[in-house]
């Protein structure tokens, strides 16, 4: 079944869906095949540990995030990147308020259908 989002995504008019412990996201676009995301986070916001079968890839577009990606911890700031293989265990801690842009593919379905919060906190 191909299902898609609209075609134009404007978030001026579009609530943030609170996630817990300081996380809430838009969603920016998405197919059956890939997925954007925009996510933002309150300082000491942490997205706890946690692996999926998705590539992920992520752009900072403001703030300031410690990373750790299979046991190696990165800090991350506004204008860098990240790149996440598929099942490598993840999580970061929001150390300047900040926005995270998330790519998927595929397409994370638990976050269409609400089962994909769990991993959101706060210190």
């Amino acid at each position: 079944m191909k299902r898609s989002s609209e075609k134009y995504i404007l978030t001026e008019d579009m609530k943030w869906e609170e996630l817990g412990g300081g996380v809430s996201r838009k969603m920016l676009g998405y197919d059956n095949q890939i997925m954007m995301v925009l996510v933002k986070f309150e300082k000491g916001a942490v997205g706890s540990p946690h692996s999926h079968f998705h590539t992920q890839a992520t752009y900072c577009a403001a703030g300031k995030f410690e990373f750790e990606i299979d046991g190696v911890k990165q800090v991350v700031n506004a204008g860098d990147g990240v790149y996440i293989e598929p099942n490598l265990v993840h999580g970061a801690v929001c150390l300047e308020a900040g926005i995270l842009i998330d790519t998927f593919s595929p397409v994370r379905e638990n976050f269409l259908d609400g089962s994909g919060v769990s991993y959101f906190g706060k210190k």
